[in-house]
């Protein structure tokens, strides 16, 4: 698979997660699926990690993927492949993008897990009755919040959807940063130019698959690197 068409079902993966993780911060306003005062609210969730983080941010990186396979590769200072290896190049920018923003995420739905939800405890108090993820194995103790109804599952259940998806959207985002530079460094095999791909040029006359064909060149592009630096010379990098 070319780089640009991988890049783009990244994006088409990354697009609902956003969505999925943008609506589990919004439905965290209403706890227990009730209205409830900010005051009332647990904190974690007006640092809107799923709403920022893994929502809003990782929107862009998305975007990104999914429109680099359509980016032109013509007519960059006479080199076919200079625009689409730059646009692979700079897609390692966005995808750090939006690692930290799942990594926000990630880390505020963890931080909310391990102090539990801010409920009701008698008739006038709200606080936060567990600490350090005592009632995660003792479900008996989710009798201490009276008040939102089941405001304990609720939280727990849309915290988690929250820390998942944001570990997969760094992963996927992780898997473009290795994508763009092997882009960057080896070219796309999908050639926009006439229709005239590299890589089919050499499937056809070598009898090889477009993924050998473009390690072998990386290889020898490395080899020929690391013996011109042994030797100190300057112009002797092989073509890819």
């Amino acid at each position: 698979m070319c780089s640009g068409s991988f890049a783009k079902c990244l994006g088409i993966s990354l697009m609902p997660l956003a969505i999925a993780c943008m609506l589990c911060n919004i439905l965290l306003f209403f706890p227990g699926g009730e209205t409830a005062d900010s005051a009332q609210i647990t904190v974690e969730v007006l640092y809107c990690g799923g709403l920022l983080g893994s929502g809003v941010l990782m929107i862009f990186p998305a975007l990104v993927f999914f429109g680099l396979k359509n980016n032109d590769c013509c007519g960059c200072c006479g080199n076919e492949s200079c625009g689409r290896r730059f646009a692979m190049l700079s897609s390692i920018l966005f995808a750090a993008v939006g690692v930290f923003g799942a990594g926000y995420s990630v880390i505020i739905s963890a931080v909310a897990i391990n102090n539990g939800p801010k409920c009701q405890t008698n008739s006038t108090t709200w606080e936060y009755p567990f600490s350090d993820g005592d009632y995660l194995s003792k479900s008996s103790m989710w009798e201490k919040c009276i008040s939102p109804r089941d405001v304990v599952p609720w939280h727990l259940t849309l915290f988690s959807m929250l820390l998942i998806f944001g570990l997969i959207q760094m992963a996927l985002c992780v898997v473009q940063v290795l994508n763009g530079l092997f882009g960057a460094l080896c070219g796309d095999c999908c050639g926009c130019c006439g229709g005239v791909s590299i890589c089919n040029f050499y499937n056809v006359r070598y009898s090889i698959s477009p993924q050998s064909y473009l390690f072998q060149q990386c290889t020898l592009y490395f080899s020929y690197f690391l013996f011109c630096r042994a030797m100190e010379l300057s112009d002797c990098f092989p073509t890819l």
